[in-house]
């Protein structure tokens, strides 16, 4: 199998590439089967809102518009204070049209094991900037050189469940280009089109118990992938960004 990938999925080597379910022996329940509440039922962002130089003119310029969710309930009781992190929102300019690079974590993993997220993570002493971080996880994790990614700018702060102060950083990736995923990390690197995940009837409410109380969440299944918590909550407000 090659050491580089640069199709629309991205597999890892096998070893790495078991979807052990480990997500259940962390959490108390399975969300691909709690029952569906609501969707969100908004109609889908239109297709000139989604090219690239209506995405820049709205970072550049953004209206008046409000987040829908930026703190979530806390998984568990925490001490002391949120993790400063920030995540990559990377929309790739296909031909067929735009698509989200999202990454599928490895089971082992201490944090959001076995979930799907954007590319990302802590932010570090050396870090000058929640863009710095982005790009330099993005780089560690799926082997993205910076070089490719323009970044049109940032959505508001999301603080998760497990403690962490998020910055979603949004940018266009241009291809051709080639990644070499972390295999301790990522388990599947792979593209939703864009359009599917700004489209308000593909965005399920679901509920679950947490140690801390009730919470309600937004899914977006897509295939056999299934986009959930944090990601799908940046996920809705990118899409309220957008529709304003």
């Amino acid at each position: 199998m090659p050491s580089t990938y640069s199709c629309f999925l991205y597999p890892i080597p096998t070893k790495a590439f078991a979807r052990e379910r480990i997500i259940l022996a962390r959490l108390h329940f399975d969300p691909e089967l709690l029952p569906v509440d609501s969707l969100g039922g908004e109609e889908p962002v239109s297709a000139d809102r989604l090219a690239v130089e209506f995405l820049r003119n709205r970072f550049l310029h953004p209206p008046q518009w409000s987040p829908e969710i930026t703190v979530e309930r806390l998984v568990r009781p925490m001490s002391g204070p949120l993790t400063e992190a920030a995540v990559l929102v990377p929309i790739v300019l296909r031909e067929t049209g735009p698509t989200l690079m999202l990454t599928l974590r490895t089971a082992h993993l201490n944090d959001h094991a076995g979930q799907i997220s954007f590319p990302g993570g802590r932010m570090e002493s050396f870090d000058g900037s929640p863009i710095d971080t982005a790009l330099r996880e993005t780089e560690e994790e799926v082997g993205l050189d910076r070089s490719h990614i323009d970044v049109l700018g940032t959505l508001p702060e999301y603080h998760t469940g497990t403690g962490f102060r998020v910055t979603p950083v949004v940018g266009i990736v241009q291809p051709p280009f080639e990644l070499r995923p972390e295999p301790f990390e990522v388990a599947e690197v792979f593209e939703v089109p864009l359009a599917y995940l700004m489209d308000g009837t593909h965005h399920e409410r679901r509920t679950a118990e947490f140690q801390t109380g009730r919470r309600t969440f937004y899914v977006m299944p897509y295939e056999r992938f299934f986009i959930w918590g944090a990601t799908a909550g940046m996920l809705r407000n990118l899409f309220h960004l957008l529709r304003a």
